[in-house]
């Protein structure tokens, strides 16, 4: 597969011990998760705003959106590469903002998960900009998804092996224009000086590597997306069985 000759190429720049690709793009897997048998009322915003566009980066390095004092709290382990988390995008994204986040029950925290070399620029650029656009942009990145592998697919053998011979510091900036991920920010607002210096971020780069394998550890993360409720991994999901399980923690 073309993410396997990335590997070597990314490991030595992210230096950290993570083997990229230990999990997989949407593995199922559902375990038990907080019940309740009382529902949950909606809670109001703070007068002028709103739940939906309240946006906010979390100590261990995730997007919440959503009130922070939410009863229930939603986690996804997502990467920008995965095709199942692209789908789950699809189908969660608005009911689950206009549903469940508005209602001030509960919160959606976005944290990324390293799956493959796409993921440590994609990541990179999707955090380039404003708090307030990371999730926006990553759910448009999600939509945009398969024209990513189309022009990997369409770069040939030649300019991937050529990737793995540049320094270092040129390997991952390498990556993200032959992918198209530089012009697709490009046009969302993230201008490409500020983009070269976001994927020339090592010390980021670093700690996406670092959070990816201490969620590995935490959770025993074995595929994405993955889903932490209240503290509680559940597994990984499609939207209608993920619903389930928020309406039986209380939202309902």
């Amino acid at each position: 597969m073309i993410r396997n000759r990335f590997r070597a190429a990314t490991i030595g720049l992210l230096l950290a011990p993570l083997a990229l690709g230990l999990a997989a793009c949407g593995k199922k897997d559902e375990t038990a998760a907080p019940t309740t048998s009382a529902p949950v009322g909606k809670i109001a915003p703070p007068a002028g705003t709103t739940w939906a566009e309240t946006i906010a980066k979390t100590p261990d390095g995730g997007y919440r959106m959503g009130n922070p004092d939410a009863p229930i709290k939603l986690i996804e382990y997502g990467a920008l590469s995965c095709s199942h988390c692209a789908e789950f995008a699809k189908e969660s994204f608005g009911k689950m903002r206009d549903d469940y986040v508005a209602s001030g029950r509960v919160s959606y925290e976005l944290r990324y998960f390293m799956l493959n070399p796409y993921d440590i620029p994609a990541s990179l650029l999707a955090t380039c900009g404003a708090t307030e656009a990371v999730i926006p942009l990553s759910e448009q990145f999600w939509a945009w998804q398969p024209n990513m592998f189309q022009n990997m697919q369409a770069a040939g053998d030649q300019k991937l092996q050529a990737i793995q011979s540049l320094p270092q510091n040129k390997q991952i900036p390498a990556i993200a224009e032959l992918a198209g991920m530089t012009e697709f920010f490009a046009s969302r607002g993230i201008a490409r000086d500020q983009a070269n210096a976001c994927l020339a971020d090592t010390t980021k780069a670093k700690a996406l590597a670092d959070s990816t394998e201490k969620a590995s550890k935490d959770f025993k993360i074995d595929g994405t997306p993955t889903f932490i409720i209240n503290g509680s991994s559940v597994g990984s999901m499609d939207w209608a069985t993920l619903e389930a399980k928020l309406k039986a923690a209380g939202a309902r």
